[in-house]
């Protein structure tokens, strides 16, 4: 590849500006008092970054949690309290408290960002620290944006890219991209990209087995979790220290969905935008993106197998789609720029997730799994002969709809003025619909000599998506219709005080609703043998009725008792709390408020820039499914709403270019203090479902930034790092569990991180171009949850990679080496079920990445 000749002339490498509109302005990054890491579209290429994954490992400082492509949290600056599991992302996920920007437009979403392919894209920007004075709510602890190649008049061209690799002991994958820029008029343009990208799997399905006898019902206190912490009193199983000797255990046997390398993925969509200058003062640009994700398999392994094993139990898949529509208006009126974006989302899932593993923290899974004599606790030892505990199996189907519109009216006076100002108004509306189907219920199971379960049915006075009784084997549905509507004014300006010293104030006034109606409903009660062919309705929550606002509550105390509705006067001091709280529970999570920003700049000189910022940030709450629900001690209840948490950020930092120009020193020290941090809990000694609560106060202090190196008297070398050290920990416990513990450190909060690589180009005697790039990425451990019945620790690593290639001014050509030392390196963890699983980087990869010019 490189036998084009020697080397006679190094090319010159110089330090690039980047500009960026961190500000809602274009402006460079160095001018700017915001801590800001930007990778522009040639680094982008350099690096092969197309998806999370990729530009996650090039970032310290951000880190995400979740179980692979589409399901994915991201944090900043290790503001993390623990990653939902998808199976109750929609009903129980926190709002991320990391604003996901897609160009103007924010896209966050409980639990499951958008996994936006990052085709012909002209950077990512990654905005540490609170931004909720101009970018609103989610944008508490930072804010990702991808920013996308515009249409440009000045020429028609386009370009192709290709890639193939292959993977250590895992599959190849191909990715293929194409791009055409035309100016159809001297007024409109119009730029489309098209994307395939086929990415092999790695992870192997191997056989396994498993039994009812391992439930979490018959397990006794004192039993040492594999992550350490053993079971306490109030999590001891109902059934612990039954003589099951004469039980029939039927096992789950996965040998059907045995399978080398099953964690396929495949992105595939296309971006066409245009832009239309309608006079010389305003344009329209409007853009429409569709992609489709579709994956098999699980993304994650079990660390105690082999190297990436897993053992699942059922055919695995997501199918993620979304259509994304957006405009944006640029014009002037007066002395003011004015810019008016608006965007609309549509995304569609249907995923399907392998439960057996609720089998290990699941005390009630015996009910639907077992003959009565099993799990009651009236019969043991001789009296269970001749019954059965079938097959553990389970699996949750989960089908989502999201729709997602913005809109945002921002003016800006002249940039070139003493005194600056940017100003506008913000709305946003995201309506959510979840079904998420648990079936794991089986019809063989006898109850007083009669086997079977009546069908289940949604509440009936709740919304529902589907009219109907359940699928078969549904043993309990979460039917959510959930909505987030946002308002926001905000404003800053910038005063300068003198030639060096500029003060910026901004302030944002916020108003949210967040709202949800549905049910979740169980089961519990249907079987055939006690309660003849009938839905009881009798275990679950109505959360229309309860989340209505109306002062009534309708309960059912027990299976055989029938419903009954309360109000204000009928409740007692003797009155069942859960009664009492349902009769006065809100009708809206909601809150207003104000947070402001103060920053202080000092510029000496063009090259050297220091600031001091004060900001805070802020995120949505949410209602809780088992709200008003008290734990067995009688001191705790589950809340109805989650406030928002409070984040307020001091930042010190510094942007430097020395050597004239050869040297630049971007950085800043930082102390971050959290009130109510919210997160989601499951705590059985609780409550035996996922809730939310403000469970804590917390702090993190840290210092980031980068380095770059060009220097002069080595022509074509440039060294560029990043890096983020991090110390946070739990400041103050507000719910009262045992397993928050003050002093603990946060989750996804590596000590540090950083990455490193070293670029040199020199020019061959045919004119092309060469280059070679050694860089590396590595993180401290850190763990998964701040909840420590449910936290593992994520281990440290560090990847490598390589890149050797050659281009001229029309084509380029690059090997590659990712993982290039075949690191097992743990990207996040989770132990929600009593088992550990851990999303590895990918294995050694290996290939070539080709584009054309034209």
């Amino acid at each position: 590849m490189l036998a084009n000749g020697i080397a006679v002339a190094p090319a010159f490498a110089e330090i690039e500006e980047i500009v960026v509109t961190a500000t809602k302005r274009a402006e460079n990054m160095q001018d700017i008092s915001v801590a800001v890491q930007a990778m522009d579209e040639r680094k982008l290429d350099e690096l092969g970054v197309t998806n999370f994954e990729d530009y996650l490992l090039q970032l310290p400082g951000v880190t995400a949690g979740g179980n692979g492509p589409g399901n994915r949290t991201v944090y900043i600056r290790g503001v993390a309290s623990t990653t939902p599991t998808l199976s109750v992302a929609g009903v129980a996920g926190l709002s991320p408290n990391v604003a996901f920007y897609l160009d103007e437009q924010p896209l966050g979403q409980p639990g499951r960002n958008l996994d936006v392919y990052a085709a012909d894209v002209n950077r990512i920007e990654v905005l540490a620290g609170p931004q909720g004075t101009l970018f609103g709510a989610s944008s508490q602890a930072g804010t990702v944006r991808i920013i996308t190649n515009k249409p440009d008049p000045s020429d028609t061209y386009g370009s192709f890219k290709l890639e193939s690799s292959f993977t250590k002991d895992g599959e190849p994958s191909q990715k293929v991209e194409a791009m055409m820029n035309v100016p159809i008029s001297d007024q409109l343009t119009v730029r489309g990209v098209v994307f395939v990208d086929d990415k092999g799997g790695y992870i192997d399905n191997v056989h396994g087995t498993l039994d009812m006898s391992q439930s979490a019902r018959f397990r006794p206190e004192g039993t040492v979790r594999a992550n350490g912490v053993p079971v306490n009193g109030f999590r001891a199983g109902f059934g612990a220290g039954k003589d099951l000797s004469q039980v029939d255990f039927r096992q789950a046997d996965n040998s059907d969905f045995v399978e080398d390398d099953f964690n396929d993925a495949t992105y595939a969509g296309a971006r066409i935008s245009g832009l239309y200058d309608i006079n010389d003062d305003w344009n329209l640009l409007v853009s429409y993106m569709h992609q489709e994700l579709e994956t098999d398999g699980a993304f994650f392994a079990d660390p105690n197998l082999g190297d990436y094993e897993a053992q699942r139990y059922v055919n695995e898949s997501n199918d993620d789609s979304f259509d994304n529509i957006a405009w944006t208006l640029t014009g002037r009126i007066a002395n003011l720029d004015v810019v008016y974006t608006g965007a609309f989302t549509d995304r569609e899932m249907d995923q399907v997730i392998d439960y057996t593993s609720y089998l290990f923290v699941g005390q009630y899974m015996p009910y639907y799994k077992c003959d009565y004599v099993v799990y009651s606790g009236f019969y043991d030892g001789d009296d269970l002969a001749g019954s059965t505990c079938y097959a553990p199996n389970a699996h949750v189907p989960v089908h989502a709809e999201l729709q997602i519109q913005t809109h945002e009216i921002r003016f800006s006076t002249d940039a070139t003025n003493r005194w600056r100002a940017t100003f506008g108004a913000f709305y946003s509306d995201m309506d959510l619909e979840e079904r998420v189907d648990f079936r794991y219920l089986n019809q063989d199971v006898l109850f007083a000599g009669v086997a079977g379960f009546a069908d289940n049915y949604s509440q009936p006075t709740a919304w529902k998506s589907e009219e109907g009784a359940y699928p078969k084997n549904t043993a309990f549905r979460n039917d959510i219709h959930r909505t987030d509507e946002n308002y926001g004014i905000f404003g800053e300006v910038t005063i300068d005080i003198s030639e060096q010293f500029a003060v910026t104030l901004g302030a944002r006034y916020y108003d949210y609703e967040v709202d949800m109606e549905g049910s979740a409903n169980s089961s519990f009660c249907n079987s055939l043998g006690f309660f003849g062919n009938n839905d009881a309705n009798a275990f679950g929550t109505n959360i229309s009725d309860l989340y209505d606002g109306d002062g009534s509550f309708t309960n059912i105390f027990s299976c055989a008792s029938p419903q009954q509705t309360f109000t204000e006067a009928d409740l007692t001091p003797d009155t069942d709390s859960r009664v009492i709280g349902g009769v006065r529970a809100p009708e809206v999570a909601a809150d207003d408020g104000v947070i402001g920003k103060i920053n202080l700049s000092w510029t000496p000189d063009d090259n050297q820039l220091y600031y001091i910022t004060v900001s805070e940030g802020f995120r949505t709450g949410l209602l809780n499914r088992p709200g008003g629900t008290p734990n067995p001690q009688g001191t705790f209840t589950v809340p109805y709403d989650l406030t928002s948490d409070e984040l307020t950020n001091v930042e010190i930092g510094w942007k430097v270019d020395l050597l004239d120009g050869q040297l630049r020193l971007n950085g800043n020290v930082f102390l971050m203090e959290i009130k109510d941090m919210q997160t989601t809990i499951f705590d059985t000694s609780i409550v035996n479902l996922f809730f939310s609560d403000n469970a804590a106060d917390a702090e993190v202090k840290g210092i980031e930034g980068e380095i770059i190196w060009a220097p002069n008297s080595i022509d074509g070398l440039t060294v560029s790092g990043g890096y983020s050290f991090l110390d946070s920990e739990i400041t103050k416990k507000i719910t009262p569990t045992d397993d928050i513990v003050k002093g603990d450190e946060l989750a996804y909060a590596p000590g540090y991180q950083g990455n490193l690589a070293v670029r040199y180009e020199w020019q061959l005697k045919s004119g092309l171009t060469a280059h070679v790039m050694p860089h590396i990425s590595f993180s401290d451990d850190s763990w998964s949850d701040v909840i420590r019945i449910n936290r593992i620790k994520i281990d440290s690593w560090m990847l490598a990679g390589l890149t050797v290639g050659v281009e001229s001014d029309t084509w380029s050509a690059t090997l590659f080496v990712d993982n290039l030392t075949d690191e097992k390196a743990a990207m996040s963890t989770w132990f929600g079920a009593d088992v550990e699983r851990t999303v590895y980087a990918r294995p050694l990869t290996a290939g070539v990445r080709a584009s054309y010019n034209f």
